[in-house]
């Protein structure tokens, strides 16, 4: 992926992310809420995490515990399966937390040794943020639901909220631009 598509992509989901909370009702706070313990949800995001990261587990080399691909690829297929009936709790916000950290890796993939584009950094250090948010999420997804319930608690946190990834989606993209 070149640094003008990863750029790009990154600032028109994040605009996208920011209306979605900018222009935010009670309705939206239900799905979103909702969303957090949803078993379809959970399907589709940890789903595609898992398929994503079981996918890399399937390219390993050699030199990346290549011989033990299959008995890998087993232990990892089976936690991911039994994370469906062992921990069904927030296994939405999970999944989530892994597509954040299996993007981030093309992402900063696109912008490594471009030095001769400072700009760059706005979108590495987004993408740094974002792997912390997910870590944290990923080990204490109830903290989305918090997050969710204080955002909402004043319709002002809301437009702020969205007006600053919406604000800084729009520079991704003008940086986008620039390279």
């Amino acid at each position: 992926m070149s640094l003008f598509v990863a750029t790009l992509l990154t600032g028109l989901a994040l605009i996208a992310w920011g209306l979605l909370f900018f222009r935010s009702n009670a309705k939206t706070r239900t799905r979103a809420l909702g969303l957090l313990r949803s078993q379809m949800a959970a399907y589709v995001l940890f789903g595609l995490a898992a398929l994503w990261f079981l996918s890399h587990v399937a390219q390993l080399g050699k030199a990346d515990f290549g011989d033990y691909k299959m008995i890998l690829l087993a232990i990892f297929g089976l936690t991911a399966a039994a994370a469906f009936f062992c921990t069904p709790d927030f296994l939405a916000v999970r999944g989530l937390a892994g597509l954040i950290l299996l993007s981030a890796g093309p992402l900063l993939g696109a912008a490594y040794m471009q030095y001769d584009e400072p700009q760059r950094l706005l979108l590495v250090t987004l993408v740094y943020v974002l792997i912390i948010a997910a870590m944290f999420l990923g080990t204490m997804p109830y903290l989305l639901r918090d997050f969710f319930e204080w955002l909402w608690s004043q319709p002002k946190r809301l437009k702020v909220f969205g007006g600053a990834f919406m604000a800084y989606g729009a520079v991704l993209v003008v940086t986008s631009f620039t390279y």
